[in-house]
């Protein structure tokens, strides 16, 4: 426990064999007689001062040992885990977006070997199917958890992924750590499953629609009022599950390729005014102001889906409009660099409705996602439009996002691509506006 006192020795004897032998016992300072009480203090003061020093720097020490031994720790635990984890783990550099490293269930996925990979990009090896999708992924500040992609193979099969990013620092180093869960089977599964569930509702659904329409015409007999509105709901319910059905089928068709896009040049402007004028009843009856401002261009497009997308969008933007609310629809021709490589094609839904919490912005182009649980009663939705949607977008080449303000409203942004130097429409003005309120 005294090891450690700083000793000085203050003596006659000045011989240097006698400061040697003072030192060597362990003393930290020799004062000859007659010695100054001044100096006496001040090396007792300079010692104190060293021990402390001393005393602080083991201390660090001590702490710097534990960090080094639980970052070692911590390494091995990393590592461990990283090579026995059953998920695919890849780490990639946020830089140059060049896989650093794999972990053997990543190659038994991919089927490359390490040194296949490594140092090779995803761009490279054409690992997505949706490469925009995958970088977008990569970019976001924030984490991003069970993202579905299209993840292409060494044998160029496709399995369908859920990818999750986290943003590490691996050696002073900014990275993307990858984790994936293949979900290739249990996709086909739940699509074969949809598939015959869907065919199998659609004839007693319809048979049931019609009979409670015979019913409601009083031909087998008068009903009271309340009987009426009893087949009113029951009506209105059983063509909520066909339209529930007609979707399911739509968007599994369109993702087995059954539905292919008929694409053909066609003006822009009358399929926006279109989707207005077929969407008026509506915004009428929900007390919301409906526009359009056209875009006079020819579009390489299926005439068909992009109508179907934009009444989803504009069906989706009215439900969730207050009343005297507006919704508006815009299209522009786009020349700077942006969401696709210019010119494109940007339309955008606008609403003042309740808008859309942050964490659901990711998700919510995904199948029967929607921002409350009780949306599907009391808007009468699918939970299926925006995923359509998506589709019908991403089969276009483009791209589909939303921002959102809560309590503010909504802006849902389709970007298509234009091949260079589309050919204008004349009779039609890009400043015109049309209002179908």
């Amino acid at each position: 426990m005294t090891q450690a006192i700083p000793v000085i020795f203050i003596s006659a004897l000045g011989d240097v064999l006698d400061k040697v032998k003072a030192f060597s016992v362990g003393g930290v300072d020799f004062i000859t007689k007659p010695f100054q009480v001044e100096e006496v203090l001040a090396r007792i003061d300079s010692h104190l001062t060293i021990r402390q020093l001393q005393q602080q720097l083991q201390q660090q020490n001590q702490q710097l040992q534990q960090e080094i031994d639980d970052r070692r720790r911590a390494e091995e635990t990393f590592e461990k885990a990283f090579l026995a984890s059953p998920s695919p783990i890849a780490i990639t550099d946020l830089t140059t977006h060049q896989f650093i490293e794999v972990n053997p269930s990543f190659l038994k996925m991919s089927g490359y070997s390490r040194s296949e990979i490594v140092a090779q990009s995803a761009a490279q090896l054409r690992c997505w199917l949706n490469q925009e999708q995958y970088e977008a992924a990569m970019l976001t500040q924030a984490a991003r958890y069970n993202q579905e992609l299209e993840f292409r193979t060494k044998a160029n099969t496709l399995r369908t992924v859920l990818l999750s990013v986290e943003h590490i620092r691996l050696n002073g180093q900014a990275c993307a750590l990858n984790i994936f869960n293949d979900i290739t089977e249990r996709k086909r599964l739940e699509n074969e499953f949809i598939s015959m569930v869907s065919h199998e509702l659609r004839t007693p659904m319809h048979s049931l629609v019609g009979a409670l329409d015979l019913l409601s015409s009083d031909r087998l007999g008068q009903l009271s009022e309340q009987g009426h509105k009893i087949l009113d709901i029951a009506t209105a319910n059983a063509e909520r599950l066909i339209r529930l059905v007609n979707d399911i089928l739509d968007l599994e068709r369109m993702k087995s390729g059954a539905i292919t896009m008929q694409q053909q040049r066609c003006p822009l402007s009358p399929l926006l005014l279109q989707a207005a004028e077929a969407m008026q009843a509506m915004a009428d009856a929900a007390q919301v102001a409906l526009s359009v401002s056209p875009c006079s261009l020819l579009l390489d497009t299926d005439p068909d889906r992009l109508l179907q997308m934009l009444t989803n969008l504009l069906s989706n933007a009215i439900k969730f409009s207050h009343p005297g609310g507006a919704v508006r629809l815009t299209a522009e021709r786009v020349e700077v660099a942006g969401r696709l490589s210019p010119p494109y094609l940007l339309i955008q839904v606008a609403d003042q409705g309740r808008g859309i919490p942050a964490d659901k912005l990711n998700s919510i182009f995904e199948r029967f996602q929607q921002v409350d649980a009780s949306d599907s009663r009391e808007k009468g939705g699918t939970g299926l439009g925006l995923a359509i949607c998506r589709n019908i977008v991403q089969q276009h080449g483009g791209q589909i996002w939303v921002e959102s303000t809560l309590g503010q409203g909504s802006k849902f942004s389709v970007a298509l691509p234009i091949a260079a130097q589309p050919e204008a429409i004349t009779e039609q003005s890009d400043e015109q506006n049309y209002s179908a309120s």
